[in-house]
């Protein structure tokens, strides 16, 4: 062998190891940075369970409005269609008294007179509109516009005789359940 190159032999083994390398963040900037993280993920979550809380009530009518759908040639459900749709607009949270009274014009401010009703002229919510008002009430609550007469078809299905009813296509009755669940799953809800 030659004296020069080293061999095998003349390697020693180390008698230590270096300490491993922490994960764990070595300033305070890099645990605010995972505490925002930390907050941002939380918050975002309480709100899609916020969300999907609160959109309880349109998950149960779509499955209600698929159930009528598919025996779209009973009389019974066709007469059923107007109800969920008021139910519907009935579980739209509220957007609160007082803006309520503002956009009828009303004021806002605590009474001292003694001598008025308690009955209040504010309008009885989704329950009380009929006509007009109910298609206005359908179409400012729609993100797609919906058929000029929706609310006088929906009138026809709750009121006409059932001869009326049976007389109706196929492909109108079809309509009539995609419309309502277009509404259903698109309309506006307040904050």
């Amino acid at each position: 062998m030659n004296p020069g190159i080293p061999s095998i032999d003349q390697l020693k083994e180390l008698s230590r190891l270096p300490a491993p390398v922490s994960y764990m963040p070595q300033t305070w900037g890099w645990w605010v940075l995972l505490g925002v993280l930390v907050l941002a993920i939380a918050l975002v979550s309480a709100r899609k369970v916020w969300q999907w809380r609160r959109d309880r009530y349109r998950r149960e009518a779509l499955v209600r409005l698929a159930q009528l759908q598919s025996r779209s040639n009973d009389l019974a459900a066709l007469r059923e269609l107007p109800e969920l749709l008021k139910r519907v607009a009935l579980s739209i949270p509220p957007v609160g008294a007082g803006l309520l009274a503002k956009t009828v014009g009303h004021s806002t401010s605590v009474s001292t007179d003694t001598a008025s009703s308690r009955a209040s002229p504010l309008p009885q919510g989704p329950a009380a509109l009929g006509g007009v008002e109910w298609q206005a009430f359908l179409q400012q609550h729609s993100a797609q516009p919906l058929p000029s007469d929706f609310s006088q078809q929906l009138a026809h299905l709750a009121y006409a005789p059932d001869a009326r009813l049976l007389e109706l296509a196929q492909e109108q009755r079809q309509q009539i359940f995609n419309t309502c669940k277009t509404w259903v799953e698109t309309h506006h809800v307040a904050a």
